[in-house]
């Protein structure tokens, strides 16, 4: 007998950053010589005094459930973090903690959406969000950005996507996949935009806030107009800033009749998050934020130096980036050039001839570009380089 599964998955397809990783560390486990450039995850080790903080947490025997919401002395030390960094001011009771930001960011969409809704997403986005906004039974509506407007949607494109079925918009900056950061200006064209429109909810995904090399301050879209903050929801977590992918934290702060309809879905999935990792989240935001700056200059870095080499290679262009740990080139001339039919035959090439792994830019909601993670050695980045210049030029 074959189960019949859920007519939502129809249209739903698996996280092709975990696919592509998986199969470039499956050829090198094969004896390949593999430079896997998938996956977004600082190659830094989580940092001592957090990983310290979780061992007393586990040698006090602080191990049993917690309050689904997370504990009070973390929803604490958020509060005081977004009060210190970003000037937002959340009572503990309006923030959640959760097994990373994907998980706030889906029980947000589960909390909030109804089917037949539309959620805007600008394109490049995360490969997520389209795919949780299906399985929420709403519509992803995808707003193109122009290479030419170094990949930002503009107001005017805003605007045009907005229909009566509109209930969110994601925003995210710096952005996963290209590094672009939305500035102040940008965002108070945006904000313009939606007060006109005050159905429509704003997840603001802050994840690499700190991940950030800009001469500008940090800004998110509450920043700049405050005035939101009733439809507004801050996503953020501790992966990226503090190296902790695996301990799965993240967190939510926005309204509080929002947070507790998310506390309620939460409730019914995972319940709290890891109890003794919530500890080691409470000394990673209270302690030294000095291996925060180093990771961010390292990342600045290699930035400066993929970016300045790979755009001598003619029919790569490179938009500007700030922040992240991505680089997005356009590579359509080359994809021509090889007579391939599209940037996921080109990934394929890619691997299979230079041994690099990268994400296709389609699966971005862009084609023709291809994100490549230079979250991992000077030495693997030298030898990237070295790679796509004996082929490309």
């Amino acid at each position: 007998m074959t189960i019949a599964l859920a007519a939502r998955l129809a249209s739903v397809k698996p996280s092709a950053t975990l696919a592509l990783n998986a199969k470039a560390n499956q050829l090198k486990a094969q004896g390949k010589d593999i430079i896997n450039l998938v996956v977004g995850e600082p190659d830094f080790d989580t940092p001592q005094f957090i990983k310290d903080a979780a061992i007393a947490a586990l040698e006090a025997s602080f191990t049993k459930y917690t309050a689904v919401n997370g504990i009070l002395e973390l929803r604490q030390a958020i509060s005081e973090k977004l009060k210190r960094d970003n000037q937002l001011d959340y009572d503990p009771a309006q923030i959640i903690v959760s097994t990373g930001l994907k998980q706030s960011l889906f029980n947000l969409m589960l909390a909030v959406l109804n089917k037949g809704d539309e959620v805007i997403i600008p394109a490049p986005y995360w490969v997520s969000y389209p795919e949780m906004v299906l399985i929420a039974e709403a519509t992803p509506v995808i707003v193109t950005a122009k290479l030419e407007n170094n990949l930002r949607i503009n107001a005017k494109d805003l605007a045009a996507a907005i229909t009566p079925k509109t209930r969110m918009i994601i925003l995210n900056s710096p952005s996963n996949p290209s590094g672009v950061v939305y500035g102040k200006q940008d965002l108070q064209a945006i904000a313009e935009v939606l007060k006109a429109h005050p159905q429509i909810i704003i997840a603001s995904d802050d994840m690499y806030e700190k991940t950030y090399w800009s001469h500008e301050p940090f800004v998110n879209i509450l920043n700049v107009a405050p005035e939101l903050k009733d439809r507004a929801i801050i996503l953020n977590g501790f992966s990226k800033t503090y190296s902790m992918t695996g301990w799965r934290l993240g967190y939510a702060a926005g309204p509080i009749e929002v947070i507790k309809a998310m506390d309620m879905i939460q409730s019914q999935s995972t319940s709290s998050a890891n109890s003794f990792t919530q500890k080691a989240g409470v000394v990673a935001l209270q302690g030294s934020q000095d291996c925060v700056q180093e990771m961010a200059k390292a990342f600045h870095a290699r930035y400066t130096f993929l970016k300045k080499e790979l755009s001598l290679i003619p029919g790569v262009t490179i938009p500007e980036a700030e922040g992240a740990f991505y680089l997005y080139p356009y590579v359509q001339p080359l994809i021509d050039k090889l007579s391939l039919k599209d940037d996921m035959e080109f990934c394929d090439y890619l691997l299979s001839e230079l041994g690099l792994a990268v994400l296709p830019g389609s699966t971005c909601g862009t084609p023709g570009f291809i994100r490549i993670s230079f979250a991992t050695s000077m030495s693997a980045l030298q030898e990237t380089v070295a790679r796509f210049k004996k082929a490309f030029t």
